[in-house]
Parts: structure tokens; C-alpha cells; sequence
């Protein structure tokens, strides 16, 4: 006999339905209607699927798959290979320009995802400048790329799985010389870089014979996203949204303001930072993270990688000599070679551990550089 439990949080019930890895959870998303009614619903039932997503625990890479399917206003979606399988949309209301969409969501989280089986990686994050400042002369909106720098941090700190910022650099990133791209991750226990600029703040003015003028703006953006281990490029995206611009042509306005983020435009600059995030997370949360050996004394071995990253005593990992080598073009090329050698975790710091050697004979061979990987249990 089935059973079912009710769990109330927030707007967020969660129905379990016996097995316990089947749950169906009720949640209300919500989104400002800007372009369309047809818009600001799939908005909203985005925002609903990704609050079910982060409370059940589910794989967020997952997400990516499925949104394409969500741009069709549909009363029902069912979906294959994936954790999520069922959507039924219950009902939607308007109050106050915003558009709220409940839906009922069926989960299958799976314990082997890869953001809960792997450590997380570390990201630095450049600083995101404005390509042609001229785009930001309407309003003064000049200190927008490092606003969008502080969004996509908080995005990546918040509401990622498979991230840790390991820090922000104004250094200027450069994928036309890998070598040095190599040592600003290291000097920041980045596994990769993330780099980009705001490509496009151009505005279009509609007007109205009955009422008052609108204006149009675009943001765009660009993402380029680097191995810290190579200095490879990896990715590279770009992303676009365009929104009324509610402030008059001759204000000056405060992109740290509430007034700001709460408009048409400042919600269109925090999607594209969301979608950034999205991305990553499908393309990076299954990689290996890797643990490198900063020191080592006798049988104790520190890596660079601690409690905020999910290390736990008693993990077990792996050791790989790094021979990396620089072919005849300067391109730094990775090289790993998987050794016999086992360590346990001991102690956990919040940046860093120590581990102990399980084979102590082979505890010589050890050197700072190598990498480890952190063994999966079958």
C-alpha cells in the first residue's frame, strides 16, 4: 500500500511516495512579466524546477537537459534519462506585473550524481569589464562589470554544487599564454579560470502615440572558461537578454540599488548570470576534481583542498605523479601517471587536510605537485 507524507516548507510540499527514492514535491515559481506572458511562464516554471532541484538534492547539471522542453506551454511534461521525470502544472495567476506558476514535480534523486561523489573544484573568477564603455552612458551604469563579477560569485557560491570561488583576480586573463594562466591558478588553488567581458548595453527607443515612450535594452555577455592545470580554453559562450529600461534617459543610476536589481533589466543581468552558472555546472561537474600535494613530511602528506570542498575524514584517495611537460610551441601539456599509493584523510581544515600514507615504503616518491583523485566506493 502506497503512502503518502506532507511536508510544508515555505511554499515548497514535498508529497514522498513510498519508495522512498520517488518523490513528488508542489512548488510555486515566480517571474516578472517583461516581453510576454508566454515568457515570464516558462520563467516561472523554470524557477520552480530549480527550487525542486536544490531542496531534493537532485543532479542541477540535469537542468540543462530538460529546459529546451520547457519553452512549450504545456499543462504536462514527462521526461527519460533523467532524475527529474514528471512536471504537471496546477495552476497560474498574475499580481503586480508578476506571473506565479505552481507545479508538481516527480523526482528520482540518485546518491551516485557526480556533485555528490566528487570534490568540489575551485574556480577564480576574473574580473568582467565592459567592452565599449560608451554602452554604459545611458543611466552611468559604469561600475556594472564588477556589480556582475559580485552576481556571478554569489551565483557560484549559493547555488552551484560542483564549485568552490577560490578567489577574484584583476589580473587580466589571457588564453594566448597558457603558461602564465598555469600559475595564476596555482596561486590561487584554481582548477579553472573563469574570464569575460559585457559585450553589449545598446538600447532601443520604442515609441508610443498614446503613451509614453519605451526604452529597450539589450546585455549581453560573454563566458570563457580556462584549465587551470594546461591553460586550455574550454568553453567559450555567449549569452544575450533584452528588457524595458524603467529609468528616464537623463537619470544617473545606482547599480548597487534594490530599485536597480528589482527592475525589468536588473532581473534580465541576474539570468544571464544564472545561465553562466547553469553551464558550468553541465559542463564541469562531472570532470575529476583534483587535489594537488603542497607538502609533505615522512608519512603526512597536505593538499589544497579542505572541509569548504567536501573533504571528510577517512576518504580514501588515490595518488598520480604529475609529468606534465611544455611541447615546442610553449603549451603547457598535462600529463598524470597512476601510482600504487593510497592515502586516508586524517585531518580536515577548512582550505586544506593531511592525509596519511597507506604503502609508508612507497612514501618517498611523493612530491609536491602530484595530484590525487578521491576514490568512489562501488
Amino acid at each position: 500500500m502506497r503512502k503518502k507524507i506532507l511536508l510544508t516548507l515555505s511554499c515548497l510540499w514535498l508529497f514522498i511516495t513510498l519508495p522512498v527514492n520517488a518523490a513528488w514535491y508542489e512548488v510555486t515559481g515566480s517571474a516578472v512579466v517583461l516581453q510576454s506572458e508566454a515568457q515570464a511562464r516558462q520563467s516561472a516554471l523554470e524557477d520552480a524546477v530549480l527550487q525542486v532541484i536544490r531542496y531534493a538534492g537532485a543532479d542541477l547539471s540535469s537542468f540543462n537537459r530538460v529546459k529546451p522542453y520547457l519553452k512549450n506551454s504545456r499543462d504536462h511534461y514527462q521526461f527519460s534519462g533523467s532524475e527529474l521525470r514528471q512536471i504537471t502544472v496546477t495552476k497560474t495567476s498574475k499580481k503586480s506585473g508578476s506571473l506565479y506558476l505552481t507545479a508538481q514535480v516527480e523526482v528520482f534523486p540518485s546518491a551516485r550524481t557526480c556533485h555528490k561523489v566528487q570534490y568540489k573544484k575551485g574556480l577564480l573568477l576574473g574580473e568582467f569589464d565592459i567592452r565599449s564603455p560608451q554602452h554604459a552612458s545611458l543611466g552611468g551604469i559604469y561600475q556594472l562589470g564588477n556589480n556582475f563579477t559580485a552576481i556571478l560569485k554569489r551565483q557560484l557560491e549559493t547555488r552551484s554544487q560542483s564549485f568552490v570561488v577560490s578567489g577574484t583576480t584583476r589580473v587580466q586573463i589571457n588564453p594566448g599564454y597558457p603558461s602564465q594562466m598555469v600559475m595564476l591558478a596555482e596561486d590561487h588553488d584554481a582548477q579553472y579560470i573563469i574570464n569575460g567581458q559585457i559585450t553589449d548595453m545598446t538600447s532601443t527607443l520604442d515609441q508610443k502615440l498614446l503613451r509614453n515612450d519605451k526604452i529597450n535594452r539589450q546585455f549581453a555577455a560573454e563566458l570563457q572558461l580556462l584549465d587551470g592545470k594546461t591553460g586550455e580554453i574550454l568553453m567559450q559562450n555567449q549569452y544575450r537578454e533584452m528588457a524595458n529600461w524603467p529609468f528616464s534617459r537623463t537619470s544617473q543610476v545606482d547599480t548597487n540599488s534594490a530599485r536597480f536589481w528589482q527592475s525589468a533589466y536588473g532581473q534580465a543581468v541576474q539570468r544571464v548570470s544564472q545561465n553562466m552558472m547553469l553551464d558550468l555546472e553541465s559542463s564541469l561537474a562531472c570532470r575529476t576534481n583534483l587535489p594537488e600535494v603542497v607538502r609533505y613530511n615522512g608519512n603526512t602528506v597536505h593538499i589544497n583542498q579542505g572541509r569548504k570542498h567536501g573533504v571528510k575524514q577517512g576518504d580514501q584517495l588515490v595518488l598520480w605523479h604529475s609529468a606534465g611537460f611544455i611541447d615546442q610551441n610553449g603549451i603547457p601539456r598535462n600529463r598524470m601517471v597512476q601510482t600504487d599509493i593510497t592515502l586516508i584523510v586524517d585531518r580536515v581544515y577548512e582550505k586544506s587536510a593531511e592525509l596519511s600514507v597507506e604503502q609508508a615504503e612507497l612514501a618517498n616518491s611523493i612530491q609536491p605537485g602530484d595530484l590525487l583523485t578521491k576514490q568512489i566506493e562501488d
